[in-house]
């Protein structure tokens, strides 16, 4: 009877050890780093694809997690720019998600509007908040690809004054590099392998990042390729005059840094004061959306205040 005792406990032991290895499986299948990876670089691709069928079967997968979901995301118009946006922004949102976090924010800004005794209008002002987000991401992610190019470049040069070719150089780039600047040159050199053609391969990657810089390097590739020249003399040219640029961006920042934090100070003060007096005396501002006087005060206000921000906006917005 004891016998029988201890081998249902191992027999119980040995369940649980495979039950839980079969969790961790199951996760390491759908979560895990290899399978974020996978996940990852498909998005990657689906996103710079430039319309093939192959691009457009990844791009169903890419949409949400759920079917049911995905089919009613891919019926509505445009939803591709949406899902190029967020790979561009090298987040790991996809559309679905930032859908839901955009109702999330909806609702959250529609309960501060209600705490706060204001009209619920302004609380759907939170629905632009994830695409600023996303859109900061955006702006993040292609600055350090932009301060990586020329060392990305220098490399190339290096790689193919030493006898390698081009989609080799591609290679030494996206295994030597650090991320962000990596993971796309690694997706040229897939997409090349894949048997997309370069013209192609190198305009996908202006189409994910678009930056000056990078479509510098895709136009001197595309050019070289119809014209001929050494290509290696070439991305070494390229290189120092990113580092010049990027070098007259910095002054043109430091320059404009005081007219820029002016412009942020003067944009959010009405909408900080008027905050703090509803909570100070909620009263105290009810007329401005209770009188129909007081409406069109705000609206000229609203209206002067969005000349100014676009004004300031064009002053302290300097292209290089």
């Amino acid at each position: 009877m004891d016998y029988l005792y201890y081998l249902f406990a191992v027999l119980g032991f040995i369940a649980v050890v495979l039950f839980l290895e079969g969790l961790y499986l199951t996760w390491n299948s759908y979560r895990g780093p290899e399978a974020t990876h996978i996940e990852k670089r498909l998005r990657a691709l689906s996103a710079g694809a430039g319309g093939n069928h192959e691009s457009k079967l990844i791009k169903q997968r890419l949409l949400a997690e759920a079917p049911a979901m995905d089919r009613f995301l891919m019926g509505i118009p445009r939803v591709h720019q949406l899902d190029r946006m967020l790979q561009q922004s090298g987040l790991t949102l996809n559309v679905a998600a930032y859908l839901g976090w955009t109702l999330l924010a909806i609702i959250i800004g529609m309960v501060l509007a209600n705490f706060a005794n204001l009209p619920v209008l302004s609380g759907l002002l939170l629905v632009v908040m994830p695409w600023f987000y996303v859109r900061r991401a955006i702006g993040r992610r292609l600055e350090k690809i932009e301060q990586q190019m020329p060392e990305a470049l220098e490399l190339m040069s290096r790689a193919m004054l030493a006898g390698h070719a081009f989609p080799s150089a591609l290679k030494m780039v996206g295994d030597e590099m650090a991320e962000p600047a990596a993971g796309e040159f690694r997706i040229v050199f897939d997409e090349i392998n894949y048997g997309i053609s370069v013209p192609e391969a190198l305009n996908n990657m202006a189409a994910r990042v678009p930056s000056t810089d990078v479509s510098y390097f895709v136009i001197s590739v595309l050019i070289q390729r119809e014209t001929g020249g050494n290509l290696a003399e070439l991305f070494g040219n390229l290189s120092a005059l990113i580092r010049e640029r990027l070098k007259l961006i910095g002054t043109v920042r430091v320059l404009s840094a005081e007219g820029k934090l002016s412009a942020q100070i003067l944009t959010a003060l009405p909408f900080a004061l008027a905050f703090v007096i509803n909570l100070v005396n909620p009263g105290f501002l009810k007329v401005l959306w209770t009188d129909p006087a007081g409406l069109k005060l705000v609206g000229v206000a609203l209206v002067m205040m969005l000349l100014g921000i676009f004004w300031m906006w064009r002053v302290i917005k300097i292209r290089v």
